[in-house]
């Protein structure tokens, strides 16, 4: 069981997309510590000032998109082991098969339907809180 909260860096620019997913895991938050970043530079400056043990990324954002952030950070050595899920409505097989080969951990495409959208964000946080590797 973890003992300390589960660090979870959300980099979304949509706010409605934030919202959707605080409202998702908002009966959980004892067992988790959100932060928001609207682009890949805020999300890089987030990672200086509180290393996260996981990332939610967005693929269609300004200043920086999700391929290009994935890019910078599989470049640096010291954020290699944070594991990264896409979570897009994109469902392009050029952006998913480029996600993976830049080492995703993987691919969440947004329902319409927010029960479907709740329940994915639901199983993504609960898989992640129990995953022993992000103990270490």
């Amino acid at each position: 069981m973890r003992k300390e909260k589960l660090k979870v860096l959300l980099v979304e620019d949509d706010r409605i997309e934030v919202l959707k997913l605080q409202r998702s895991i908002a009966k959980d938050l004892d067992n988790y510590e959100l932060t928001l970043a609207t682009n890949g530079k805020e999300a890089f400056e987030r990672i200086e000032e509180d290393m996260p043990n996981l990332i939610l990324l967005d693929l269609n954002m300004p200043d920086t998109n999700g391929i290009e952030f994935m890019q910078i950070m599989k470049g640096r050595d010291e954020l290699l082991h944070i594991p990264v899920i896409i979570l897009t409505t994109s469902n392009n097989e050029r952006d998913i098969h480029e996600c993976y080969k830049l080492g995703i951990a993987g691919y969440v495409i947004k329902p319409l339907k927010y029960e479907d959208y709740e329940a994915k964000i639901k199983a993504i946080f609960r898989y992640w809180s129990l995953n022993e590797f992000l103990n270490y």
